[in-house]
């Protein structure tokens, strides 16, 4: 399991090799100049190692760019900053958890997701949802609060009532089969679906197994409005909010909305994983 924020660092070291570049500089002649070993470059650039203070200084000195320097270790900062408060947050106990989810959602008003593994915890039933928070806390040692964690997330899905908010789901057919809290808890989290399909503030596309591909995700996020996506790791949170970062994940949501399907469609790849559960 990761203890490090692994993906936050990803894109600063993207940041920083797209410095480099426009600088013309090789990694090993960027490591000359530093004095540095020739792997720290690749280390930084690939989110593997943590860039200091000084590192960035150097980096932009090398690399005439300077008048970056308050703003990438700002944000290198920024990045440990919310992982160390996804970590607070979690040991205050699933039900806090859940809790601090509520502001950010009643704000919301177009929620774009994209689920790889699970079903989007706004679409859970109480018992898909208790399967994943009890394993969760397992896993991580948290407090057991569990009856209390699930409710918190069942009322978060009062926001799917009334017209004033869209949500558009994306999910791969993988979710479907995922096997979380046994047969019975699946088969009622898939009908759960199927009646959902019939909100109209609610899209619900799913992404075949075998389909086309017009985008290929690392991972799970969620998308607030334009202003915010939010990513999870298995020991962290990271909350995006540079605009140009967020248009990236946007860009990315509508072309796995391309490789969706909807409609009778969907249905019917939620009807065939409804049927293979009756089957076992």
């Amino acid at each position: 399991m990761p203890d490090q924020p692994h993906r936050g660092r990803e894109a600063l070291g993207a940041r920083l090799r797209e410095i480099r570049l426009e600088a013309r500089l090789t990694a090993r002649a960027l490591a000359e100049l530093t004095g540095w070993h020739f792997t720290k470059v690749s280390k930084l650039e690939h989110g593997t190692r943590r860039p200091s203070p000084e590192d960035i200084r150097a980096w932009c000195k090398y690399c005439r760019a300077e008048d970056q320097v308050v703003d990438l270790i700002a944000t290198a900062r920024s990045v440990d900053a919310m992982y160390a408060e996804w970590r607070r947050q979690m040991r205050a106990g699933m039900r806090h958890f859940q809790d601090s989810f509520l502001p950010l959602y009643e704000q919301t008003l177009l929620f774009r997701v994209y689920e790889t593994t699970f079903v989007p915890g706004l679409l859970n039933t109480a018992g898909y949802a208790a399967a994943i928070l009890e394993f969760w806390a397992g896993l991580m040692s948290l407090p057991t609060d569990i009856e209390a964690a699930v409710a918190v997330r069942m009322g978060r899905q009062s926001v799917l009532r009334g017209r004033e908010r869209r949500f558009v789901f994306v999910i791969e057919e993988h979710a479907l089969r995922m096997r979380v809290g046994g047969a019975d808890v699946m088969s009622g989290q898939l009908g759960r679906l199927l009646a959902l399909m019939s909100v109209p503030t609610i899209s619900l596309g799913i992404i075949p197994d075998t389909g086309d591909r017009h985008a290929l995700a690392q991972g799970s996020f969620w998308i607030f409005d334009d202003t915010r996506v939010h990513v999870e790791t298995v020991s962290a949170g990271l909350n995006i909010t540079q605009p140009a970062e967020v248009s990236l994940y946007v860009q990315v949501f509508e072309l796995l909305q391309r490789s969706a399907v909807y409609g009778h469609r969907a249905r019917a790849l939620i009807g065939r994983a409804l049927r293979d559960l009756s089957h076992e």
